[in-house]
């Protein structure tokens, strides 16, 4: 089966408040800065997938709607209740594509040839059913997809891994750990860093930690 061509819908929150665990992980970088980096190198890699052919960002920040567009993205403001479900919802029902996947904004290490994967996955996958790929440590999601004419009805939060199976959408298993490693922790940041991240991101870590980019 040849691969289709998938909406990706990324959700990214105000930077002010996104990724509260990881303020002051870098040194001397604003943490509005780290978010929208995470968020631009993961939209940068949904871009250079072939398998996506449009990818649309959820969000009312100025800054990252700048950013999604400047890329090549199609942006749709958030809607007035919020939360990460909702703009998934809100960004797949916006979407021109058949098929659709929902993505966290928060994989600096995401290479598109492993985002090509598990899309190409889902797609030979069970007929009509969601699929999504649990994160590394297994009990959170990074990519809950949805076939045409089935909603996606997105789980994501807490357990959403757990969510998500008992709504019915089937794990995904392939090896992918640059799509597996969300970062919220400046643990998960070091470990995206040994994965290779994109170029947002690294000049980030390279200005924090200059001896580390040198050697």
């Amino acid at each position: 089966m040849s691969q289709a061509r998938w909406a990706v819908v990324v959700p990214v929150k105000r930077l002010g408040a996104a990724k509260s665990r990881l303020r002051g992980a870098l040194s001397g970088v604003p943490h509005e800065e780290l978010a929208l980096a995470l968020a631009a190198d993961t939209l940068r890699a949904v871009l250079a997938c072939p398998a996506v052919a449009e990818a649309v960002v959820v969000t009312d920040d100025a800054q990252v709607t700048a950013a999604a567009r400047a890329a090549g993205a199609r942006v749709l403001p958030d809607g007035p209740d919020a939360g990460l479900n909702a703009a998934l919802r809100h960004g797949a029902a916006g979407a021109t594509a058949g098929w659709v996947a929902g993505l966290t904004a928060d994989l600096p290490a995401l290479r598109p040839a492993e985002l090509a994967g598990a899309l190409l996955a889902a797609q030979n996958g069970r007929p009509g059913v969601r699929r999504f790929v649990p994160d590394a440590p297994g009990s959170g999601t990074v990519l809950l997809t949805a076939p045409p004419g089935v909603p996606l009805d997105p789980r994501f939060g807490m357990g959403s891994a757990v969510a998500h199976a008992a709504s019915g959408a089937l794990p995904l298993t392939g090896d992918w750990p640059s799509l597996r490693r969300d970062v919220d922790t400046p643990t998960d940041l070091a470990t995206a860093i040994r994965l290779g991240l994109g170029p947002h991101t690294a000049a980030l870590v390279a200005a924090a930690h200059p001896a580390r980019s040198a050697g």
